[in-house]
This record gives structure tokens, sequence and C-alpha cells, in this order.
């Protein structure tokens, strides 16, 4: 389970995993979760192009997510924010599906970058990950301010001078950064499993921001390792365990709350009122 070949597998799947942590809390945070779905599943278009150019996946990856994120972001200030997104990941998967149609070498392509190959992770996309993973925790710290007061408060936002579209429109580069980084490893569906399901759970638990966001690391970390030691000993793909955990730890998360809510009802109700005092006529 951890032989030479597979500690590329151990190191990609935990960056991975803390920045869909990090990232993910915001997305939740920002109900944004519909986003973090169309953008790697329609980045898979730009990865289908560059192939049939005969260029570098990751290039037409990286491009196709960044353009698709700051589209839903421009659609989305001028209409719905809910069918800007749609109409984005249609776009795409439109494209996708010509680019594919030129070519009939795309079925274990196309696979991989929906559900990744976290067992066939070779050394030299090690270091692209790790990079980009910094870079991207990095310009959730330097945002943490301002996309925290926006995604809370937005009008307080605006009427102290921050930029609520300005900021919507940076937080979706570091969307489009990190499905890029993880995309051609973990797969569009396993990085959205680990972006909405351990942050939901980190916010049912705690409504302190540090917290749940440690905690949303934590709970992906914990999700991540444990699917990989149980697609080893199981033969089971990846995604099922980690789409699985993570729906297992928001409903625990909810089942925490919901019982923390009926505990302090019942507290409120059996603590002995207060006596009165005594008016003098």
């Amino acid at each position: 389970m951890f032989s030479g070949y597979l500690l590329n597998t151990w190191t990609v799947a935990t960056i991975a995993a803390v920045v869909a942590g990090v990232v993910g809390f915001f997305i939740v945070l920002r109900g944004s979760a519909f986003v973090a779905d169309a953008v790697p599943q329609g980045a898979f278009a730009g990865a289908a192009g560059a192939s049939l150019l005969g260029i570098n996946t990751l290039i037409g990856l990286g491009v196709f997510a960044l353009i698709g994120a700051l589209g839903i972001g421009w659609l989305g200030r001028r209409g719905r924010h809910d069918v800007a997104t749609a109409l984005a990941l249609v776009v795409m998967l439109g494209l996708g599906a010509l680019f594919l149609s030129f070519s009939v070498e795309y079925a274990p392509e196309i696979y991989s970058l929906l559900f990744g190959e976290l067992f066939g992770v070779g050394t030299a996309e090690v270091a692209p990950v790790a990079v980009l993973g910094a870079v991207s925790v990095a310009a959730i710290i330097v945002m943490y301010r301002p996309l925290m007061l926006t995604s809370v408060m937005p009008e307080l936002g605006e009427a102290r001078g921050v930029s609520s579209y300005r900021i919507e429109m940076c937080f979706l580069v570091v969307v489009a950064l990190a499905t890029s980084m993880t995309l051609p490893v973990v797969g569009a569906l396993l990085i959205f499993s680990l972006m909405i399901g351990p942050p939901a759970a980190a916010r049912s638990v705690t409504n302190r921001p540090y917290l749940a966001m440690c905690l949303s690391v934590i709970i992906a970390l914990v999700t991540v390792w444990a699917a990989i030691a149980l697609s080893l000993m199981t033969n089971w793909p990846v995604g099922f365990f980690v789409g699985t955990f993570g729906a297992c730890c928001y409903a625990a998360g909810r089942g925490w709350a919901a019982w923390r809510r009926r505990r302090a009802v019942r507290d409120d109700m059996d603590r002995p009122l207060a006596p009165q005092p005594v008016s003098q006529n």
C-alpha cells in the first residue's frame, strides 16, 4: 500500500485534499456548488481540443477552465447565476463532444479526466500539482478578508468599497486554477466530491470560519486517504469511496447540528425562570 510506485499517488492526493478543503470552504459558503461542478466537467473540452491539435492537454485544460469560470462570472452579473452556470457548462460540453467526434482514440483519456488516474501518477506530475496547489492556497489566504466579507455580508462589503463582482471573478480564477491542477490526476467527479462533501460537513459542525476551514481540510484528507486504502484492498473505484464518504460526513454533520439545536432548546426549557421583582406601591 505504501510501496514506491504509490508514493506519488499519496502525495498528489494529499495536496488535492488540502486545496479542495480550503477552496471548497468558500464554495460552500458562497453557495457556488454548481460552479464547482460545471468548471471541472466542462474543462475537459479544452483537453479534448488540445489532444486533437497535438499540444499538451494541460494547456487546453487550463484555458477552458479559466474561460468557463470567467464566463460564468460575467454572465452571472447580467442574469441569474444558476442559468449562466448551466449555459457555460452546456457550451463547454458541446464543444467537447465536437472535438471528440473528430477522433476515435479518446475513451481512455476521457475516462481519466472524469474519474482520474490516481494509481498512475508520474513523478513529473507531482511538482506542477504542488506548485499550483500552493498558489491556490496562497491566493485564498491573500483574499481571505474581502472574500469572507463578500460571502457573508456583500452589502456591507460594497459599502466599504469592496467590489463583490471583482472578488467573485478572482475567486473563480482560483477555482479554475485548482481544477486545472487536480483534474488530470483525480478527475472531475473526484475533485467535485472533495470540494463539496468535507466543507459542507465542516460548516454543519461549526460556524467559526478558521475552525471550519481546518476541519474541512482534515475531513478531506481522511476521506481521500481512506478511499485510496479501500480502493487498493477492494479494487473498487476511488471515486466511489470519496463520494460515499463525503455524503456520509455531510449527513453526520447535519445530524450533529440537529442534535445540538434540540439540546439547546431542551436546556432553555429546563432552565428555571428568574424570580420577578415585587413591585411596591
